[in-house]
């Protein structure tokens, strides 16, 4: 760590919703900043940032890592964060943690089984399922892509469903996780709050890469429809 202490100093980046959020956690106390970005959050990150370090009197070189939503999600929101979070990392010679955006998704929800559905676009959405063990979370079904009504059908019962997948598409219901998913929970999004939680954790746990090996996850290589698949 930079300093003498026992109480990391981690920046969080998220920006892989049309939401931008920073957050900056110093031994568990966090101090959080968001706001809606649209295609903003090149112009909007780095002042977010550097208005969050001021108010905790500290400066670039006092943190210990960079946190950063590593998707899956949009495109360029996701090369954004990681792009930042990169050149700080380096510049300062500290470690980068991508951390999942479903799992941060899964920490906000609250609850112990959760499947995890955003919106990708292109009518379909990206999912997960992960279980709490203690403070961590098990990944029960990996980070996919598929259509609303294709979401592979989970072990077991008492599933809670979040993300603005379910929002999007109501059909996801009526698939295979009718079954499983007891209760869906509306309001749940991705915040870099919950990102610096997760990093926190992957930091004691040694869960953290050069800045020249972080990397998002993509999940899905193509990012638009063609002019014949819009018909």
């Amino acid at each position: 760590m930079n300093r003498a202490t026992d109480q990391p100093r981690i920046l969080a980046l998220e920006t892989s919703t049309e939401y931008c959020s920073v957050a900056l956690s110093v031994g568990g106390d966090i101090r959080t900043s968001g706001k809606p970005a649209g295609q903003k959050h090149s112009e909007m990150l780095l002042p977010m940032v550097d208005a969050l370090l001021r108010q905790a009197e500290l400066e670039t070189a006092d943190l210990d890592a960079i946190a950063f939503g590593a998707g899956p999600g949009s495109f360029t929101g996701l090369r954004i964060a990681c792009g930042v979070a990169q050149g700080l990392a380096f510049a300062i010679e500290c470690a980068c943690i991508p951390v999942g955006s479903l799992e941060a998704l899964a920490e906000a929800s609250g609850a112990k089984r959760v499947v995890v559905c955003t919106d990708a676009r292109m009518g379909q959405v990206y999912h997960a399922a992960f279980e709490r063990d203690g403070e961590d979370w098990v990944e029960v079904v990996p980070p996919g892509l598929c259509d609303p009504d294709a979401l592979p059908e989970l072990p077991g019962g008492g599933w809670l469903g979040c993300g603005s997948g379910f929002d999007r598409y109501p059909q996801i219901m009526s698939g295979p996780c009718k079954r499983t998913v007891t209760e869906v929970r509306r309001g749940v999004t991705s915040h870099a709050r919950e990102i610096a939680l997760l990093g926190a954790r992957y930091l004691s746990a040694g869960r953290v890469f050069p800045s020249s090996e972080a990397a998002p996850v993509y999940v899905r290589n193509k990012v638009a429809l063609t002019m014949e698949e819009q018909k």
